[in-house]
């Protein structure tokens, strides 16, 4: 099995998760088990930190959360976006597409991520308070032509995942159905303030399969609004409501800051999340970038601390709410610090510019002027790929937020410029802002670390020492 060709491993899981459909409804949980077994032979030669007996048996077990997840989205998501995602997001970029770039890593000699972050366009018809795409302004696009050839150089190195972020990705939606279906072998996700969701593009979702959606939100109606506008939250659970009924894959997108992190973690909120269909909720750190940046909105020391052990009370799939959630910035310990740099992602703005991050607005190269090995192998990147992890502190991966030091040097030794064409931010402006707020964590996450077991991965995508 480990030497199979990946044409022979897809007929293989597409039989397999065929039959897994088809008895979904009475013996479903023995067929997700052989799933995994054929999951455990065609990685046989991988390292994989997957400990497939527990899983199999959490799986099983009528008593787990994980159970009671499963079976809610066997029951209640659309056969083909089910059977499509768990070949395009499973087989192909999870199997497939592991090894593939494993392999190009060494062949290559620099990061090859898992997955590429693009904006379509620049755009909004929202102008959020501390939302980073705005520093960008509105004028900028992405063709089709050139994020079609973004995914096809992307797939020769393995890369089956693709993320459309803005600006607003849905007013270019027609575009991106058309990647969806041209690349049909790949796994899309856009996040969204959900406002331009109708049954039209629910239709069109259906269809492809291979489309999800995390969608904005900052909480119930006063505080999501004040940040979003009036009536936003209003259309939010509006999409979710028609997403839901047409049997779609989305979850949400939530960005804590110091204001509103007790409303996006309580019972309250996570219930009406799980209760409109939501199947994931991606919380992310506020990031001071940009000149006018709200630094007040930073969260606490003991904000974070909270977020930490809240985000991963929610997920405990034995005894959790029922919602996959991650924190990027907390949960560093289960990939091995920072991601960013190619090393499992990376940023494409609406501009063409090639970022290491989304939040780190800085650039090299450029999709119009260099292939994507070329934009993996410049100075910027290689500089991630020689300095991860930033620290052997998990809980400290950042390094503009929690080791501002390091991407303000590797930002001036590479030459990269700033990459915001309205109001340009020198790397020492941005990583001043960051410099208390790192110094007060680093004392917070130094106790935390040392209480932490020891998390031995047994893959790690850095450079060889």
């Amino acid at each position: 099995m480990n030497n199979m060709t990946h044409v022979a491993g897809r007929a293989a899981f597409t039989k397999a998760i065929d039959i897994a459909l088809k008895n979904k409804d009475k013996d479903w949980e023995q067929e997700v088990s052989r799933l995994m077994d054929l999951m455990r032979k065609y990685m046989s030669d991988e390292k994989l930190d997957v400990d497939y007996d527990k899983a199999k048996s959490m799986i099983c077990n009528k008593d787990t959360t994980l159970n009671h997840y499963i079976n809610k989205v066997l029951s209640e998501i659309d056969p083909h976006v089910l059977k499509t995602s768990a070949l395009n997001l499973g087989f192909e970029a999870f199997f497939h597409g592991t090894r593939t770039i494993r392999k190009m890593r060494e062949v290559h000699n620099c990061n090859v991520p898992w997955l590429i972050l693009m904006d379509p366009t620049s755009a909004c018809n929202l102008h959020c308070t501390g939302c980073w795409a705005a520093e960008y302004g509105n004028r900028l696009n992405l063709t089709f032509e050139e994020m079609d050839n973004v995914i096809t150089q992307g797939k020769e190195l393995g890369i089956y995942f693709y993320m459309f972020t803005g600006g607003e990705p849905l007013v270019r939606k027609a575009d991106l159905i058309k990647l969806c279906e041209k690349h049909n072998d790949c796994a899309f996700l856009a996040y969204t303030n959900g406002t331009l969701v109708d049954e039209d593009f629910c239709r069109e979702m259906v269809k492809v399969g291979n489309l999800y959606l995390a969608i904005s939100l900052e909480g119930f109606k006063d505080v999501n609004d004040l940040r979003r506008g009036t009536g936003v939250f209003e259309k939010v659970m509006n999409a979710m409501e028609l997403l839901k009924k047409h049997g779609l894959i989305f979850g949400a997108s939530i960005c804590y800051t110091s204001k509103n992190i007790e409303v996006i973690t309580c019972d309250e909120f996570v219930d009406l999340m799980i209760e409109k269909g939501c199947r994931y909720a991606l919380y992310f750190h506020y990031m001071p970038v940009g000149n006018d940046a709200a630094v007040e909105l930073l969260p606490t020391m003991e904000q974070r601390i909270y977020m930490r052990s809240r985000v991963r009370e929610i997920r405990n799939m034995t005894s959790g709410k029922g919602i996959f959630t991650m924190d990027f910035q907390n949960d560093g310990e289960f990939v091995g610090g920072c991601i960013a740099g190619g090393r499992n992602y990376f940023h494409i703005n609406a501009n063409g510019d090639a970022e290491p991050c989304v939040f780190i607005h800085y650039s090299g190269a450029n999709i119009r002027t260099h292939t994507l090995l070329e934009i993996l192998k410049q100075p910027l990147f290689m500089a991630y790929r020689d300095n991860q992890p930033f620290n052997d502190n998990h809980l400290r991966p950042c390094p503009m937020l929690e080791n501002p030091e390091i991407l303000e040097r590797m930002v001036m030794e590479t030459g990269a410029k700033s990459t915001d064409l309205q109001s340009p931010e020198s790397v020492h402006h941005l990583c001043e802002k960051c410099y208390a707020y790192a110094e007060k964590w680093t004392p917070c996450a130094e106790k935390l670390w040392q209480e932490t077991p020891q998390r031995k991965h047994s893959y790690e995508n850095y450079k060889k020492k």
